[in-house]
């Protein structure tokens, strides 16, 4: 069964940093791409950040470059978020995510696995 579980989420102040884990189980981490999806309140989901399989090519969100960074430990099956810089805006659940054929397509946020998320808070 695919698993992917988050974790690292916390309350943090603006200008703080955090590191999100994804831990995942259950398919060939290291031959899919990967991707962070965040959704605040209200809203509905936003892409924030993505990974090729190897690792080698990563992509973000323009609401987040250069403050995040995404990477990933493929003997661990582990994916990581390192956010730094963080804002208010910035406070949302954070899944990881990827689809079934293991291919990031930056034109469709639809995804087929998912974790349960992991809450974020940026607050003073």
């Amino acid at each position: 069964e695919v698993q992917l579980v988050e974790s690292g989420g916390g309350l943090v102040q603006p200008g703080g940093s955090l590191r999100l884990s994804c831990a995942a189980s259950g398919f060939a981490f290291g031959s899919y791409d990967m991707s962070w999806v965040r959704q605040a309140p209200g809203k509905g989901p936003e892409w924030v950040s993505a990974i090729n399989s190897g690792g080698a090519n990563t992509y973000y969100a323009d609401s987040v470059k250069g403050r995040f960074t995404i990477s990933r430990d493929n003997a661990k099956n582990t994916l990581y978020l390192q956010m730094n810089s963080l804002k208010p805006e910035d406070t949302a659940v954070y899944y990881c995510a990827t689809r079934s054929d293991g291919v990031w397509n930056p034109t469709t946020d639809e995804y087929n696995y998912w974790g349960p998320g992991t809450q974020v808070t940026v607050s003073s």
